[in-house]
């Protein structure tokens, strides 16, 4: 009896957790966090997520987003003059020495590489002006990019009342921020040097990273630890044209349970081509005048295996254009749904330009005459 109340009660557990979207993609060998997700990069979607919206401080996972502005903001090769106030934060540090100057890319790879509070707080003074200016344009941004349930007090992660995020907006936004070339890159880079010159001292910045040395596939994103916020760490990695991107906050093992959450992940999906470049031929209001027409794009998304049956896809086309139409001229549309949420829009445009003829002119008015007779 005993046996078989457990067995119910652990089913109905399991049963509250898929409702919930939280079932371990895994066996835990490791503890959990207290908030994770992963993501994959190029779709958006969560693949898992456990306490995915829990709000939770973040340390130095912040610095994904200070870099991102600046990386779209600024000129990487500006020169940056070192303020006292920059070179005074307190915390990780690069120890940058207040009037030395270095460029805008030399303090990115500072802010990554070794999480330099104090590069941080030089690129949000050198973007805004102040901390708290530049603070202002990372909760815009973080809105932007879906993170509905963020708020960024300073660039660095130092600990300040209301400074949190939640391990899915952190995924959301550090997949935004791995789709950009320039921080894909230096997030990669296991290794940085600054040469040394007149304004500064030369540099060598090796990465902090441990899953960059440690786990295949690896490329990216960034550690943090403040005792308010525990250990925290966003990886990307990549495998067989697949890159996930892995958030855990609070986790006593962070790279072991990252690790553990990306593997899982990458043996149950795969990224499917859904729909490729298609051509179409429409009927116009011309006899014998077929209007030639494309949608250029094409979609790729991770399913598990049996989730290709919840795809619909759904053109959208006149029965018959009516000319003139001309090359690139919307005429349509294709729509993609996964579980009935939209995952793809897309026009449909001619790729040619059709004009009626004189002939064709004269052919439908004589056309309407007889029909007015």
């Amino acid at each position: 009896m005993i046996k078989r109340i457990t067995a119910a009660f652990a089913l109905l557990i399991l049963c509250a957790a898929i409702a919930f979207g939280c079932v371990p993609v895994a066996a835990q060998t490791y503890p959990v966090s207290q908030g994770e997700a992963v993501v994959e990069v190029e779709s958006g979607r969560v693949l898992y997520a456990r306490r995915g919206d829990d709000i939770l401080p973040m340390a130095s996972t912040t610095k994904i987003l200070t870099a991102l502005i600046i990386i779209e903001d600024c000129d990487l090769d500006a020169i940056v003059e070192i303020s006292k106030e920059a070179a005074g934060t307190e915390g990780s540090s690069v120890y940058l020495v207040a009037g030395e100057k270095l460029t805008v890319r030399d303090l990115l790879y500072g802010l990554m590489l070794r999480s330099g509070n104090d590069c941080a707080a030089a690129l949000a003074i050198y973007h805004s002006g102040s901390i708290e200016t530049f603070a202002a344009c990372m909760n815009e941004r973080a809105k932007e990019l879906g993170a509905l349930h963020s708020t960024f007090k300073n660039p660095h992660g130092l600990p300040a009342e209301g400074h949190c995020t939640t391990a899915c907006d952190l995924a959301k936004i550090a997949a935004c921020a791995l789709r950009n070339e320039t921080f894909s890159k230096i997030v990669s880079e296991k290794k940085y040097s600054v040469p040394g010159g007149e304004d500064t001292q030369p540099r060598v910045w090796q990465n902090k990273n441990k899953m960059l040395y440690n786990y295949e596939g690896a490329d990216g994103v960034k550690t943090g630890y403040t005792k308010e916020a525990g250990r925290c760490l966003v990886t990307s990695a990549t495998r067989e044209n697949m890159r996930l991107v892995s958030v855990v906050l609070n986790s006593p093992s962070m790279y072991e349970r990252s690790g553990e959450l990306l593997d899982s992940c990458f043996a149950k999906y795969s990224v499917r081509h859904i729909y490729g470049k298609t051509e179409y031929e429409l009927p116009s209001d011309v006899p014998e005048k077929l209007c030639r027409c494309v949608c250029e794009k094409e979609l790729y998304y991770p399913l598990a295996e049996g989730e290709e049956k919840e795809i619909a896809i759904k053109v959208q086309l006149p029965s018959a254009l009516k000319l003139p139409v001309y090359k690139g001229e919307n005429v349509g549309s294709v729509k993609i749904t996964f579980q009935n949420q939209l995952i793809f829009s897309e026009k449909i445009v001619s790729i040619v330009d059709m004009e009626k003829s004189y002939f064709d002119i004269l052919r439908e008015i004589a056309k309407n005459l007889r029909l007015t007779r």
